[in-house]
């Protein structure tokens, strides 16, 4: 239909352009919306997989994009029986360009260089219906599907970037939804654009952009580690970029240098003895539950990428050892990861008492601690993930072996074959790191049978 009646798109196109450009009145609002739900229905039928009819309504997007702008005005977005036309209107839209590179092409391009007050994917974003919010993802979807370019919009550009921000927002809000319902739906869509990005690349690049100046770790980039973390954990990539690995690493060591900062502020120096504020922290940095929970995040994300790497190189299907990629790496001062992970595991055991059966236990440095009915979520499984890393990056590498001997990384590793309820199974993985650092090391042994355990209390 449409393709043996030319004349009916300039009608069309008229009919959009009376409804965008007509000031209704009070009385008449209610006919206008019936007329837009109607014309956009008949909109998105009649070009469904239909390359000449779509090329035909898209003449009309500039008048279909001015009355979603003015339907998706707060005042409007008050009343909740307007929000089928709007999604009628999205839905429309979606249907003219989709599977139609030249269009698309077109149409990204507008709406990644609108400015935040004319772009209706701002708008559309901050609706408060489930099916708005899912039918403007599905657009972003199907707008940057297996695109390069159009991907590379998304995340370069001031617009795109914005977009992004606010699709993490949304997804923050719907990441508690009940399945099956449009909420959820409009996660698991967010949740595949997102991985489609990673997919092609842009994992790296959108953590930078989502960087805030002035500040270690934004609110955006944890969720978006979140995100990372979890597509790494479910999926299994034919290949793991490499400047990946590059920018985890990097943030690690800054996210690691922050703590290890602000945990040394905590503690201060060695009170006298027998002082009353024995126990007592100096200053508790409000920021360093956000940036232990970032860091989790981040190890999680480096062992299960060097595990992969590992997998794949054993099967041949790849040479790339991120193993030895990340050893490689060191920080400012010249440290490498594991010395870093030693460091701030020290700090740590110091700092924030681990918790057995309900009861903070002292640790054997002693210190200043954080007491257990003020330690934040964020804390949660920091150590386990720390000695996880350090158990995978010292596997079968024998310097890296001998570095963490060096620094002093044996007894602290020992130090942690305990049970700590805020870190499950931190006891296992310190035993598997020790078996890492001691394989085929006879001097690592050594230091291992010289430190005879010490009784603590339970």
């Amino acid at each position: 239909m449409g393709q043996g009646h030319p004349s009916l798109w300039p009608l069309l196109q008229q009919l959009w352009e009376f409804l965008s450009q007509r000031v209704f009145s009070e009385s008449e609002k209610e006919g206008q919306r019936t007329l837009a739900l109607s014309v956009a229905r008949f909109t998105r039928n009649i070009v469904a997989n239909v390359p000449s009819n779509q090329v035909h309504a898209f003449e009309s997007e500039p008048f279909i994009r001015k009355l979603i702008h003015s339907a998706t005005s707060w005042s409007v977005m008050q009343d909740s029986s307007s929000f089928a036309c709007t999604r009628m209107m999205v839905q429309a839209m979606s249907n003219i360009v989709t599977a139609n590179e030249q269009l698309l092409n077109a149409i990204w391009g507008t709406y990644t260089s609108l400015p935040d007050e004319q772009s209706i994917l701002v708008r559309l974003l901050a609706c408060p219906d489930a099916k708005i919010i899912l039918s403007v993802l599905v657009f972003i979807m199907n707008c940057v599907h297996e695109d390069q370019q159009r991907c590379a919009a998304l995340v370069r550009t001031p617009a795109g970037a914005r977009i992004c921000i606010l699709i993490l927002d949304r997804m923050v809000d719907l990441y508690d939804a009940d399945e099956n319902t449009e909420w959820a739906h409009a996660f698991d869509y967010g949740y595949h654009l997102f991985a489609h990005l990673f997919n092609n690349g842009f994992a790296s690049e959108l953590y930078t952009r989502l960087s805030v100046a002035d500040e270690v770790i934004s609110p955006h980039q944890t969720v978006l580690l979140k995100l990372l973390d979890s597509h790494l954990q479910s999926s299994h990539p034919h290949s793991i970029h490499k400047h990946l690995c590059v920018t985890l690493t990097a943030t690690f060591f800054e996210l690691s240098t922050y703590a290890q900062g602000s945990i040394a502020r905590a503690l201060g120096p060695p009170p006298p003895s027998g002082s009353e504020d024995d126990h007592a922290p100096r200053e508790l940095d409000v920021l360093l539950p956000k940036v232990c929970e970032a860091l989790v995040l981040v190890t999680q994300c480096l062992a299960t990428m060097i595990l992969h790497s590992e997998a794949v190189r054993i099967d041949n299907i790849s040479n790339e050892d991120l193993q030895r990629d990340v050893n490689s790496f060191r920080d400012a001062t010249g440290r490498y990861v594991v010395e870093n992970i030693v460091e701030l595991l020290r700090r740590l055991d110091a700092f924030l008492p681990r918790i057995n059966f309900g009861k903070p236990v002292d640790s054997p440095y002693g210190g200043p601690q954080l007491p257990a009915a003020a330690d934040p979520a964020g804390f949660v499984y920091l150590k386990r993930d720390l000695v996880r890393l350090l158990g995978v990056l010292c596997h079968n590498d024998r310097r890296v072996q001998d570095l963490v001997r060096t620094c002093g990384g044996i007894p602290v590793v020992m130090n942690m074959c305990v049970i700590d309820e805020r870190n499950p199974y931190l006891r296992e993985h310190a035993i598997l790191a020790i078996r890492n650092l001691t394989a085929d090391n006879v001097e690592n042994q050594s230091v291992v049978n010289e430190i005879q355990p010490v009784q603590t209390s339970t």
